[in-house]
């Protein structure tokens, strides 16, 4: 089947346009970009339907054998990729999506310096995503693992001349080599106890293995694997990153940090199940950190101005989500969500990025209002968008959702309960911003009236002006940042609809947040992997959650539609609540006072002044000192004056007589 084709076309893009495109034109970098993964996609379909998957095949993996990577004793890892109905849904969400994010992308970014250099990037992660899903061993998984961590970081990062942009990209490589280094420790348990790293001959022997009651090996590489997960995914504690990737472009937004790389960690734990459901402990963690991380990030939700925040808390709210249907058990539940996900939020950050574009690189949502009546596309697709994620009866969110919940429920139905609160608090923040972008008056021109609306007006939260790649001043706001410049010539004005070469993608969206579930029924798909449990689920359960998805929304449209001075007047009743919300509980605060400053001051008091300046310094430039104290001594002897030699002649002889003298006394 040459799986190997699916990430080598990707790559292949990568390395034209990275290395010449340069001199190319954009014709032909869209070309490159957009074919190499419609390319990639195409084949999957390929593959997949030669595979029979979508016959009701594909009943056992199929692998292919490359050659011998690691060989060490009886230790043999090699480059193989394998194909299983799990990666059949991977590799279709990746490329699917993946293909419709780049079309997008060539309007978006389409006055954007370094624009060969973003598209480069953007096929780069994509090779290393379609590696992490295809590999058939960890070691294949851990490499396209850190690859797609080296892309988002290149691609948060991709207005380096910026300090916000390289602040954010470093925020997240270094959160997740935290998360990497408890996957790295996992894989090296797994080599060590199982003398193998290939995930067929690893779950093959840990099935024959008691489960554990009390922690043990397998629960130790389970929560292993998880700190990596909570690291990619961004759970608690390492969510801080992901917020902050939205300095990134909005594509980087929608591909990396919504549809597929902060998914990596779900399908992880989705993959390593075998060793979870061998250790009720890590299952229970797993439960547990998603369900407060789905809650913890849907109040900060509520308290968002950027558009583009709030729909970022609102991804690591539904990534815990999917990680509560993995703790609980229901592993097809926790993909399926992954699935309806990348549909529904992929179109909420491009559709965010429509308004942004339309809105003359606006992020405030205080800014914006009215816009029903000048982008009446970008509103009916994020209407479906919303619809979807807050779980409204019959639409892809709702689907998935009631599945993770039914299944939490016969867990514990106290993580019921608090999955329906968070459902509800998705639905009211999610309409939130729908209703405070679309209706309304434009409060865009009554905002800029008075200091006009160019990009030498724009700052940030502390005043300072910020510039594009060009140097032009750009963004607005902390959140608003100089990547939503485009220079596309608009300098205040009405909104206006964005060009279709961007709608077209959203309106695919759209009917896949839609209807996406019909078409591709995960759960059936998974059937073998993960039985669906056939216990009868309480009709009632289905009809709460609903009613909380449904109620959320009348909420926010009485707050900022039909009421809208009510959200003032709780604000000023709840100052000090909502001020801790609004801050994000000064976590961020809390991290740069524990962990940021004491390692910098650390490494600036103790390892330079005392470790360099003093102790290292201190010995070279210490044995320089005496060299040259050494060198002063010697060189007075060597004088040039024949007297004084004949002095020093004289001195040694008496010194020499006198030696041999009284030692022949003695």
């Amino acid at each position: 089947m040459q799986l190997w084709l699916i990430p080598i076309l990707p790559l292949l893009g990568f390395l034209i346009n990275g290395l010449f495109g340069k001199r190319l034109p954009k014709a032909v970098i869209n070309a490159v970009a957009v074919g190499s993964v419609f390319l990639a996609f195409l084949w999957v379909l390929k593959t997949l339907s030669g595979l029979g998957a979508f016959s009701g095949g594909l009943e056992e993996t199929y692998s292919e054998h490359y050659f011998t990577w690691i060989k060490s004793g009886s230790l043999d890892i090699g480059v193989d990729f394998a194909v299983d109905r799990l990666t059949s849904i991977m590799l279709m969400i990746v490329t699917g999506i993946g293909t419709l994010i780049h079309i997008y992308a060539t309007g978006y970014m389409a006055e954007e310096s370094g624009y060969y250099r973003f598209f480069a990037y953007l096929n780069l992660f994509m090779f290393f995503m379609l590696t992490l899903v295809l590999g058939g061993n960890f070691l294949l998984l851990f490499v396209g693992w850190e690859g797609v961590g080296l892309c988002s970081y290149l691609l948060i990062g991709f207005y380096f001349l910026e300090k916000f942009a390289t602040d954010a990209g470093n925020k997240a490589f270094i959160v997740n080599r935290i998360g990497d280094f408890g996957l790295s420790l996992a894989v090296f348990l797994i080599a060590i106890n199982f003398n193998t790293l290939d995930f067929g001959k690893v779950f093959a022997q840990v099935k024959t293995m008691p489960v554990e009651t009390s922690p043990g090996l397998l629960t130790a590489i389970a929560l292993l694997l998880f700190v990596g997960a909570c690291g990619k995914s961004a759970q608690i504690p390492l969510y801080v990153w992901l917020p902050d990737a939205m300095a990134g472009p909005t594509p980087v937004s929608a591909l990396i940090h919504a549809a597929t790389m902060v998914t990596a960690g779900v399908y992880m734990v989705t993959r390593s199940s075998s060793i979870y459901l061998h250790s009720a402990g890590a299952l229970d963690v797993v439960a547990v950190v998603g369900l407060a991380t789905a809650f913890f990030a849907a109040t900060v939700g509520l308290t968002q101005f950027d558009i583009k925040k709030v729909y970022a808390y609102s991804t690591v709210s539904q990534l815990g989500y999917m990680f509560l249907g993995l703790g609980v058990g229901a592993f097809s539940a926790g993909i399926y969500h992954v699935m309806t996900h990348a549909f529904f939020k992929a179109l909420l950050f491009l559709g965010a990025g429509s308004v942004i574009h339309g809105c003359h690189h606006e992020q405030d949502m205080r800014k914006m209002g009215g816009l029903r009546k000048y982008m009446p596309v970008t509103m009916a697709v994020l209407a479906c968008a919303t619809l979807a994620i807050a779980g409204v009866p019959f639409l892809s969110g709702a689907a998935s959702k009631d599945m993770i919940l039914e299944a939490a429920y016969e867990h514990a139905p106290w993580m019921y309960w608090a999955g329906v609160v968070t459902a509800c608090m998705t639905a009211f923040y999610c309409s939130r911003a729908f209703f405070m972008t679309f209706f309304g008056e434009y409060r865009g021109a009554a905002a800029d009236a008075g200091h006009g609306h160019g990009h030498d007006k724009k700052k940030d939260d502390h005043g300072h002006a910020k510039k594009d790649d060009h140097g032009h001043n750009a963004g607005h706001g902390h959140d608003a940042h100089g990547h939503d410049d485009h220079g596309h010539g608009h300098h205040g004005g009405l909104p206006h609809e964005s060009p279709w070469v961007m709608l077209a993608p959203l309106v695919v969206l759209a009917a896949l947040s839609l209807g996406g579930h019909y078409i591709f029924n995960v759960p059936h798909i998974l059937e073998p992997l993960f039985p669906i449990h056939e216990g009868e689920s309480e009709a009632w359960l289905e009809i709460v959650a609903s009613a909380a998805g449904i109620g959320g929304i009348a909420l926010a449209y009485v707050f900022y539609v039909l009421a809208p001075g009510l959200p003032d007047g709780i604000v000023s009743t709840f100052s000090a609540p909502y001020r801790w919300i609004y801050n994000k509980y000064f976590v961020d605060e809390l991290y740069d006072a524990v962990f940021v400053e004491p390692t910098i001051d650390g490494s600036r008091n103790l390892m330079w002044r005392v470790a360099d300046v003093r102790i290292i310094d201190g010995i070279a430039n210490g044995t320089a000192t005496v060299a040259q104290g050494l060198g002063g001594i010697l060189r007075r002897l060597q004088s040039g004056y024949i007297r004084n030699y004949a002095a020093w002649v004289v001195a040694g002889a008496i010194v020499v007589i006198l030696w041999v003298g009284f030692g022949g006394a003695r």
